[in-house]
Order: C-alpha cells, then sequence, then structure tokens
C-alpha cells in the first residue's frame, strides 16, 4: 500500500500530497508548476516560514544566521552540500536573522548560526554554533532518530 506525504512548496506555500515512492522523482507543486526540492537551502521569512517549517510530513533543518557573521558565512557551504545529498528526505531552510528580528526573537536565538530541527511543526532539537559536515551528519542523526 502506497503512503502519501504532504509537502509544502518552498515557492507559494501549497500543500502538496506526494506518494512516499515518487518523492525521489523529481516531484513538483500543484499549484505553481515549481520543484518541491531544488537542491538548496530554502529561504524563509515571516510570511513563509509557517507555511514551509510549520507543516508537512518530512523534518525541516532550519539555519538561523546572519549576512555579518564570519561562522555562519563558513558554514553555508555545509548546510549547502547537506540540503544537495539530504533532499527530499527532509527541507533545509535558512532564516537570515538581520531580515527576520521576530523569527530570531521567536525562537529565542541567542548565538548564530543555531540550527533548529521540526517535525511536525514542533522544534524537536537544536544546536547553536558552526558544525563541520561529519557534526552536521551526527546532529540530524541524533535528532531525527
Amino acid at each position: 500500500m502506497s503512503t502519501t506525504l504532504d509537502i509544502p512548496c518552498p515557492h507559494c506555500g501549497a500543500l502538496n500530497r506526494v506518494p512516499s515512492e515518487r518523492i525521489g522523482e523529481h516531484p513538483v507543486c500543484g499549484r505553481c508548476k515549481q520543484a518541491l526540492f531544488e537542491g538548496h537551502p530554502t529561504e524563509l521569512t515571516t510570511t513563509n516560514f509557517d507555511a514551509i517549517a510549520g507543516r508537512g510530513d518530512l523534518p525541516v533543518v532550519v539555519d538561523f544566521w546572519a549576512p555579518w557573521c564570519g561562522p555562519c558565512r563558513n558554514f553555508a557551504p555545509v548546510f549547502t552540500d547537506a540540503a544537495r545529498a539530504l533532499e527530499p528526505q527532509l527541507r533545509l531552510a535558512k532564516v537570515d536573522t538581520e531580515a527576520q528580528p521576530a523569527l530570531a526573537q521567536r525562537y529565542g536565538i541567542r548565538s548564530i548560526p543555531t540550527l533548529l530541527v521540526f517535525r511536525g511543526g514542533r522544534e524537536i532539537a537544536r544546536q547553536a554554533g558552526a558544525l563541520n559536515p561529519m557534526q552536521l551528519r551526527q546532529f540530524l542523526s541524533n535528532a531525527l532518530h
């Protein structure tokens, strides 16, 4: 029996039902016809945060960062590589805390970079500080299992 996954579109926020066995076949949004996964982190704002990180069946890993932050800039390629490697099993997203201070305040972000993992719209794990690829894989493995 086939199960379906509810996957929010990173472009328009529409919720798409995708058969689990077809998730790796580059699904597109039923509303806007854009790819549901593009191999790079999705930019989140106060406008789209709840539509993407707050619902759906995939875990969402959010990197809270700022453009002036050296460790954030050093971590960015690691996070982007992880998006290429880990989608479509999970969604990776970024929040620019300078442009989106309300989101940083809402989640009590005290230092950057900080990673939050959401499942079903609820925070299930948090990690402050930049990670190397191995540390990121370990953190995600521990958070999601």
